[in-house]
């Protein structure tokens, strides 16, 4: 069983908090999840958790200006800069300058089911870019899973939602993520 983020200690004192007072209150927690997460990469992975999250963080405080209502809606903007840099870091790999379809293979390893290759975190990204414009919640709860490696409840009580609505949304970005991939993946394989 997957542990749940904690509320910091007087995260919400104040009315709306700059990235730089925001990021000591969720930080652990944020490295936690991003090694968690990154866990489950393909073998080969050079992304680790601690740069994942402060790269997240250079990303989420570009904006001087921005400020964050409360440590969940810190949280979702981090999911979603960690989704990009984990996106960014699958096109650089399958890049030409950086090896292409050339894959690594090791005859003693076999990768988990449930991890993507770079074409299909790709096209996982395309589909997730198409359902956030259908249903911005369900993308983010999508990322909230799958890029944070949030477990249902955990993802569930960051965006405010009961449990029956988080079981309704998932199902829904589940089969929307479904048949948006199967179109994807079958197009890309009847490529030349």
């Amino acid at each position: 069983m997957q542990d749940a983020p904690h509320n910091p200690p007087n995260a919400g004192t104040e009315a709306s908090q700059s990235a730089s007072k925001m990021l000591p209150l969720v930080y652990e927690e944020l490295r936690r999840l991003a090694a968690r997460r990154l866990a489950q990469e393909r073998p080969g992975q050079t992304l680790q958790a601690t740069a994942l999250v402060h790269e997240a963080w250079q990303r989420l405080v570009r904006e001087e200006d921005r400020k964050w209502q409360d440590p969940q809606h810190f949280f979702c903007a981090a999911a979603t800069a960690m989704r990009r840099i984990l996106i960014d870091n699958a096109r650089r790999k399958k890049s030409p300058k950086h090896g292409g379809d050339l894959r690594r293979t090791e005859l003693k390893d076999v990768a988990p089911a449930e991890l993507l290759p770079s074409d299909d975190l790709l096209a996982l990204d395309e589909a997730l870019e198409k359902l956030a414009a259908d249903d911005a919640d369900a993308a983010r709860l999508v990322d909230l899973r799958y890029f944070v490696g949030l477990g249902h409840q955990e993802a569930a009580r960051i965006m405010g939602l009961s449990r029956r609505q988080a079981d309704g949304l998932w199902a829904y970005a589940r089969a929307w993520l479904f048949k948006e991939m199967k179109g994807a993946l079958n197009l890309n394989q009847n490529a030349p």
